[in-house]
């Protein structure tokens, strides 16, 4: 998992996952087109991803695509994020509870 935070650190790779959000299954040529950086670097970038299992990438004849694999970010959203959402979504249903045993009361 450590890997996985250590991808997500930097903006130019979020921004390499977000291009493979909105279009998967892109390759190196095609990812380099909008960033403002050589394709050594944009290799370089490409390659932490993979050790991070962010990106799977397939070869297709010489070219090689790129696809977003999500699967290490919904486990950290379940881990860490999870844990933490459950907590205020219990609270706001403790709060509710009260709310509306109160103005039963009144009523």
């Amino acid at each position: 998992m450590d890997e996985v935070f250590k991808a997500l650190a930097d903006p130019t790779r979020r921004q390499l996952l977000d291009r493979l959000y909105a279009k998967n299954g892109q390759t190196l040529n095609a990812l380099c087109e909008e960033m403002e950086m050589t394709r050594q670097a944009v290799s370089k970038h490409l390659a932490i991803l993979e050790e991070a299992n962010l990106v799977i990438t397939l070869r297709r004849g010489r070219e090689k695509e790129h696809y977003l694999n999500a699967a290490p970010i919904a486990e950290i959203a379940e881990r860490w994020i999870g844990k933490f959402e459950r907590g205020r979504i219990e609270a706001l249903a403790d709060l509710k509870r009260r709310l509306e045993g109160t103005s039963d009361e009144q009523g």
